[in-house]
């Protein structure tokens, strides 16, 4: 790789002068302001400090034609040049002008530049998309990995590595007795429980029993009840705390109950404060918190920051396939660590559930999903 600084006026200038010696496939490898020396620190200038650079061409056109026939007898083998000091230094320079301005994705070569665009699209937060340019740009220079589909390879192991250590419910899924499901109105808690219980219930044979918790919404026992006719499992109502009490009891002898909450206004304070008093979590019990990716990011964290309080252990990310956007899905999982359980993609039970693996979670973010 051929480096080399250029100094101008202004950046158009600089540009024209790195464009006219190095080519249109020059890149800018770092662009600073600067100011002169001046007289005793006054009359100082300022100018404008461009680092670029050019890939040489590898292939070496005059080398022996003897050579040439006796090495493919040989296994071939690609060297990767280690970049030279020099250009380690130009890369470091240029982690660090990225980590530090919102608007560096010009000073990224084109591949690059459309993968960061691409996450970007899928709502990936800014300071993820800082932290995967210099790795991006290491690969690039480094490795020489040239193609946007060698870089798309590099995206899907930076994230893989960081979601290695994720923790999933499966195989291990409803192994607890109670099952909680907790969430704003119209996420999907009522269809997601029956999904849920039809792969215990068929799947797993499994003695199943509802609960549920709504009886603000007629129209919710309804679907639940509709739901129980279907799997054959019983169902109670409970209206009160001591009726939460009756029906565990009830169905004390089946393997897996699963419980529907209320869909009411998570801001208010005395819905949660209410759940508190209502519900008697023992340690292992699985709560769910259930949350839709049509909601933007910022509903998302308050949403999971409210529902926290219920001592929520698990996730599951409703309306998949409602949405093209699934950033918010790493970003939270970034910012809380939670363990992630599932994602819904449809009405159908119970079909449209897929396990919440990081292969799965990376191919939707890096553009594979179907």
């Amino acid at each position: 790789m051929k480096v080399k600084k250029y100094t101008a006026s202004t950046m158009p200038e600089a540009m024209k002068v790195v464009r006219s010696e190095l080519g249109q496939s020059a890149v800018i490898l770092n662009s600073r302001e600067q100011k002169t020396r001046g007289f005793l620190g006054l009359f100082r200038k300022k100018y404008i400090e461009v680092f670029a650079a050019i890939d040489p061409n590898p292939r070496d056109h005059h080398k022996d034609k003897r050579s040439i026939r006796f090495e493919t007898n040989k296994p071939q083998r690609t060297e990767v040049k280690q970049p030279s000091d020099h250009v380690l230094k130009e890369l470091e320079l240029l982690k660090q002008q990225l980590s530090t301005t919102q608007d560096h994705q010009t000073l990224l070569p084109g591949p690059i530049q459309a993968i960061i665009t691409g996450l970007r699209d899928q709502d990936v937060d800014q300071n993820v998309l800082n932290q995967l340019s210099p790795y991006l740009l290491e690969k690039y220079y480094g490795e020489q990995l040239k193609s946007e589909e060698q870089l798309k390879g590099v995206t899907k192991q930076f994230f893989l590595q960081r979601l290695e250590h994720i923790e999933t419910d499966q195989p291990k899924m409803c192994e607890s007795k109670y099952v909680y499901l907790f969430g704003p109105t119209g996420v999907g808690k009522t269809t997601t429980i029956a999904k849920l219980a039809a792969s215990q219930s068929i799947s797993e044979g499994k003695k199943v029993a509802f609960i549920t918790l709504d009886t603000y919404r007629i129209a919710a026992i309804d679907q639940l009840k509709t739901y129980a006719k279907i799997l054959n499992v019983p169902i109670e109502v409970a209206y009160s705390k001591e009726d939460l009490k009756k029906a565990k009891e009830k169905f004390y002898q089946y393997d897996v109950i699963f419980i529907d909450s209320a869909g009411r206004n998570y801001r208010k304070d005395e819905y949660i404060e209410q759940i508190q008093d209502y519900v008697d979590f023992k340690a292992n019990d699985e709560v769910y918190c259930v949350l839709s990716l049509t909601s933007k990011q910022k509903d998302l964290e308050d949403i999971y920051s409210r529902f926290s309080k219920l001592n929520i252990n698990r996730v599951i990310f409703t309306k998949i396939d409602e949405t093209t956007q699934f950033g918010p899905i790493y970003n939270l999982w970034n910012k809380y660590k939670f363990k992630m359980s599932y994602l819904t993609n449809g009405q159908n039970v119970p079909d449209d559930i897929q396990d919440a693996s990081p292969e799965l979670i990376v191919d939707m973010l890096v553009g594979d999903k179907e």
